[in-house]
C-alpha cells in the first residue's frame, strides 16, 4: 500500500540549478542524463550534494546546469569510457540509458533478428564496455545499472515477482534488457567491479519517454483539452505496476550510497492498477470526463504480461527506499508539466 503522506514533489529538472557543492564533493557520471529518468537521477544526485556530469550524444536544456559530456556510447570503447570516469573522478556512474529506442514498443518487438541483435549489442554490448572499463578506472566508481521488471518475463497472475524468480523474457527488448543486467551482476558477483542492477516497473511523472504508455497518453489529453472533447482511448484488460520518476531517482541515490553489491532489486509501487484506473487518474488530473474510454476486447501490443506487480521487500531492506509519490500525483505533476522528455 503507497505512503499516504509523500514528499513535496520534487522542483522539475527543468527549473533546478545544479547543487551548489565543493571540490571534495562526490561526483556522479549519468549516462542517458538527458533522457526521461537520467535528467530526473541527475536532479536527486544534484539535491544530495554531488557534482553532476551527463553523457548523451547530444546536452538537453533541462538539464544544462550541469557539466555534460557529448558521446556517442553506443560506438564509444572502454578506453574512452575510462578516460572519461578518470578525467570527472567519477565516485559513482548511473547507467540510465535505454539503448537504441528500445522503450518504444513497436520497435522494441518487430524487426525480427536484425533488430534483436541491434538490441543485445547495445545493451549488453554497454554493459560489458562499462565493466571493462571500469575495472581499470583510477578510482573505481560504484555502478548503479537501470534495467526493467521486463526481464523476468510474465510471471504468474495474482503473484508479485520477486528478485529470485528464474529470468524468462519473451521479447527481444527484455532479452536485451536481461542480458545487458547479467554482464553487470556477474562481474559484481566476481569482485571485478562494485555494482547492483535496478530492475523498474511502469513509470510516470513529469517528462515521461513518449515511447512508453504514459507519453504517449498525454498528448493525446492535451489534445482532447484544447478541442474540448472527450479522448477516445482505448485499454486492454491489464493490470501494472507504476511508480513515479522522482522515486525512481531516490533510489538511484541510496544504491549509490549503501555497502551492497551483486544485488538486483525491483524498484516499484509493490501496488497493480488497471489500465482503465490508471487512464482514469490522468483524466481527473487534466479535467477531463472518461465517457471516451474504451476496453479492449482484443489484444494490444504490450512488452509484459497482463498482470505485473513487484516485490520491493529486498530495496525496502537493503536500501531503505519505499516509493511516496503516489499515483494520482505522479500523473498530476505529468500533466502540469505538460511535456514528454523530447
Amino acid at each position: 500500500m503507497q505512503n499516504p503522506s509523500p514528499r513535496p514533489p520534487a522542483p522539475d529538472p527543468d527549473d533546478r540549478a545544479a547543487a551548489e557543492v565543493t571540490g571534495d564533493a562526490p561526483t556522479v557520471v549519468v549516462l542517458g542524463g538527458t533522457g526521461c529518468i537520467g535528467r530526473h537521477i541527475c536532479a536527486a544526485f544534484a539535491g544530495h550534494g554531488y557534482r553532476v556530469v551527463t553523457v548523451a550524444r547530444h546536452p538537453a536544456p533541462r538539464v544544462t546546469p550541469h557539466p555534460h559530456r557529448s558521446l556517442d556510447l553506443r560506438t564509444a570503447g572502454p578506453p574512452v569510457l575510462r578516460a572519461l570516469f578518470d578525467d570527472e573522478r567519477a565516485d559513482v556512474v548511473v547507467n540510465a540509458t535505454d539503448m537504441a529506442g528500445a522503450t518504444d514498443t513497436t520497435g522494441a518487438a518487430d524487426g525480427g533478428e536484425a533488430r534483436a541483435a541491434e538490441l543485445l549489442d547495445a545493451n549488453e554490448g554497454l554493459s560489458r564496455k562499462l565493466v571493462d572499463a571500469l575495472t581499470g578506472a583510477v578510482r573505481t566508481p560504484r555502478l548503479v545499472h537501470i534495467g526493467t521488471i521486463h526481464e523476468y518475463g510474465p510471471g504468474d497472475s495474482g503473484v508479485p515477482l520477486h528478485e529470485d524468480v528464474e529470468p524468462a523474457p519473451v521479447n527481444a527488448y527484455a532479452r536485451a534488457k536481461l542480458a545487458g543486467s547479467r554482464a553487470v551482476l556477474d562481474a559484481a558477483r566476481s569482485g571485478a567491479v562494485n555494482a547492483v542492477v535496478l530492475r523498474l516497473v511502469n513509470t510516470c511523472g513529469p517528462y515521461p519517454t513518449p515511447a512508453g504508455f504514459a507519453g504517449k497518453l498525454l498528448p493525446t489529453l492535451r489534445a482532447a483539452a484544447v478541442a474540448g472533447e472527450p479522448p477516445a482511448i482505448t485499454v486492454g484488460d491489464a493490470m501494472r505496476d507504476w511508480i513515479d520518476v522522482r522515486d525512481i531517482a531516490e533510489a538511484a541515490v541510496l544504491a549509490a550510497r549503501r555497502p551492497v553489491s551483486g544485488h538486483a532489486f525491483n524498484i516499484g509501487s509493490g501496488v497493480c492498477v488497471s489500465m482503465r484506473d490508471l487512464v482514469g487518474h490522468a483524466l481527473a488530473a487534466a479535467g477531463l470526463p472518461d465517457s471516451g474510454v474504451r476496453e479492449s476486447t482484443g489484444q494490444l501490443r504490450s512488452l509484459g504480461a497482463d498482470w505485473i506487480q513487484a516485490d520491493i521487500g529486498r530495496a525496502r531492506a537493503l536500501l531503505g527506499w519505499s516509493p511516496l509519490v503516489p499515483l494520482k500525483q505522479s500523473l498530476r505533476d505529468m500533466w502540469d508539466a505538460g511535456e514528454t522528455s523530447r
